[in-house]
């Protein structure tokens, strides 16, 4: 009886001893969350089987490097439309139109006839918004006594020295008249807003393949358009469309992009292909400086987007978009017509396991993003951040235009060292992961701006120095959040999300270009030290995507949340989500890596020390009561 009653205690004690570790398991919170996340990303990749297809697929084949190229070209014309108001809208001298002196001197040069006809400034050089005003004199008396009155111009202007054709000489942009960049730019932005809204609705309401293939059909239709209007109002009207074709291409066309390319390709991609920007300027600049005529500059930059009436047969639609929408056996022909581009087959029991994500089809709608909170923090966190780059970019860019730079060479020379830049993004992603590989970047973009204002104005060198490689680093942060947000981002509103961040981007620009513009430089200034600050506050809520599986409903996006549970709950809480992966999982690895990791026994060294058997006993006896729990 004794010898019952010893084994019985000894157990007892064990058991005790395995309790009390569960209990400071339990007061472990950070540890806690993170078994939780754990769970939910196996949970996560055990219900998207649509991830074991794309492995038998091949992460990155033919396929997906065709569709990956496909979004080269039009990265490429986009900066072309984008940037095309440097090299159409140079500076010219007008001068008054005084062609009325030929009637009285036919045979007087262009030399002589502004002579005699248009008064001067005291450094001897002729005003350019001025003209004496005409008489019937004779030539003979003009010459002599000379004319006296002024008036502006009233007939029109002439350009002597112009040896191109701009949009300036063409529509007289000039005395009072004259053409604002900034303002022809917070035109192209604004559209970027409007766009952006309701170009990210239609790629999650009828899918990205239409999309695309609508915002191509706008890109041809505005962009040759520009090239035969009449007034700068029509102009302004083409450039406003032609922001809407364009951000809804590359909100469609990353989406597709992310949604077909797994693993660390999907990052990847999107930043070599905004790498190509780059290759867009130095196309522009060869348009600008080859075409003596700003409409041909518009003509042949618009002419390979033909090109992209291809996309018709060749662009594929997202499979995970068509089952997020219910249609099963459409996401199957996509697939297997990728697997035979591939060179793969993917089993057939793969292919019957397809289904849709969640218990039924998902519906979705703009106002998710405020009734569901783990969305709602993400997404207002990233739209500061994006206000944030796009308000400091926009800032960096005017305050090299105020040292004097050649607005061509302002955009340029960035635009060409950010290849490169760009390009390291990807190895900062891998190395560093998604969040800090951000905040990094950002830091660095934000520091230069807010630096500059305390360095003395005469050393010009070292303030474009410092512009320059703000320049540089948010430009890698810009490729480097839309990477991430297309990854974070839901399939079912993956569209839509990205047309929010984008509106926040350009936002920012606007707010720079106004303020900049029309209001003392400091108060934009202190703008952009509060959005900074806010932005790198609020750095630590946004939640890290390396290695993490695709989220195609928002009852998945719970693998992003940090739960802030009391302790109990939590605790409670990972075993019914362990209980739950029994039927995918092997039981048992589960349950020994979860009592491993949460029990962890500490030594003791006012207790006698239980042998290993002992303890993997109890294990046993405890993970046998779990399961049949």
């Amino acid at each position: 009886m004794a010898g019952k009653e010893k084994p019985m205690e000894l157990q007892n004690q064990a058991s005790y001893r395995n309790l009390q570790r569960r209990e400071e398991a339990e007061h472990s919170s950070p540890k806690s969350a993170e078994l939780l996340r754990k769970l939910r990303i196996m949970e996560a990749n055990q219900q998207d089987k649509l991830a074991n297809i794309m492995e038998a697929l091949g992460k990155f084949g033919p396929f997906q490097r065709r569709l990956v190229a496909l979004t080269f070209i039009p990265n490429i014309l986009a900066v072309v439309f984008m940037y095309a108001d440097l090299f159409v809208s140079g500076e010219q001298k007008a001068y008054c139109n005084t062609s009325w002196i030929l009637d009285v001197g036919p045979n007087l040069s262009m030399a002589e006839q502004l002579n005699l006809t248009l008064p001067r400034y005291k450094n001897g050089s002729f005003m350019t918004c001025r003209m004496f005003l005409p008489v019937t004199w004779d030539l003979d008396s003009i010459i002599k006594f000379g004319l006296n009155y002024t008036q502006p111009c009233s007939q029109g202007f002439v350009y002597p020295e112009s040896k191109t054709r701009s949009i300036i000489n063409e529509f007289d942009l000039v005395c009072g008249e004259d053409f604002s960049p900034e303002a022809a730019q917070s035109m192209f932005m604004t559209g970027l807003l409007t766009g952006a809204l309701i170009f990210g609705f239609i790629g999650d309401k009828l899918g990205r393949y239409p999309c695309i293939l609508l915002s191509n059909l706008g890109i041809i239709i505005f962009g040759f358009g520009t090239s035969f209007v009449t007034s700068i109002n029509q102009y302004l009207f083409f450039r406003f469309g032609l922001s809407h074709s364009l951000v809804g291409h590359a909100i469609s066309s990353m989406a597709l992009t992310v949604e077909w390319v797994v693993g660390e390709h999907r990052a990847h991609s999107i930043i070599l292909s905004q790498s190509f920007y780059s290759l867009g300027l130095m196309f522009l600049s060869g348009l600008g400086y080859t075409f003596p005529h700003w409409r041909l500059v518009f003509v042949f930059g618009t002419a390979p987007v033909l090109f992209l009436v291809s996309f018709i047969w060749i662009l594929p639609e997202s499979p995970r978009w068509l089952l997020v929408k219910g249609k099963v056996e459409e996401a199957k022909q996509e697939l297997l017509s990728a697997a035979e581009r591939n060179k793969r087959t993917i089993p057939l029991p793969l292919l019957d396991k397809l289904q849709v994500p969640g218990k039924k089809v998902a519906n979705a709608s703009i106002l998710d993003f405020y009734s569901n909170s783990q969305l709602r923090k993400v997404t207002l966190v990233m739209v500061i951040v994006w206000f944030t780059v796009g308000h400091s970019y926009s800032t960096l860019t005017l305050k090299m235009e105020a040292f004097g730079v050649k607005q061509q060479l302002i955009e340029i020379i960035p635009g060409m060292m950010g290849m490169p830049a760009r390009l390291c993004g990807i190895f900062l992603f891998e190395h560093f992961g998604r969040k800090w590989s951000m905040a990094g970047a950002l830091f660095q973009g934000s520091f230069m701006n807010l630096l500059i204002p305390f360095i003395p104005s005469d050393l010009k060198t070292t303030l474009l120095l410092l512009i320059l490689v703000g320049q540089l680093s948010l430009s890698t942060s810009i490729s480097m959040f839309f990477a991430y947000s297309a990854e974070i981002l839901p399939t079912v509103l993956r569209a839509t999300g990205l047309g929010l961040v984008t509106l926040a981007w350009a936002s920012g620009i606007i707010v720079s270009l106004a303020l900049m513009t029309w209001s003392p430089p400091y108060i934009s200034n202190y703008i952009g030290y509060v959005s900074t600050i806010l932005s790198l506050s609020l750095f630590y809520m946004l939640p890290e995507t390396q290695n993490l599986p695709h989220v195609d409903i928002l009852e998945h996006f719970s693998i992003y949340k940090r739960s802030r549970r009391s302790n109990k709950k939590l605790s409670k809480e990972i075993l019914l989500a362990e209980s739950k992966l029994y039927s995918e999982v092997n039981q048992e690895v589960i349950r020994n890596t979860l009592l491993n990791a949460m029990m962890e026994p500490e030594p003791d060294l006012f207790s006698s020390p239980v042998s290993s058997k002992e303890a993997s006993t109890n294990n046993q006896e405890e993970g046998q009561a779990l399961g049949r729990s």
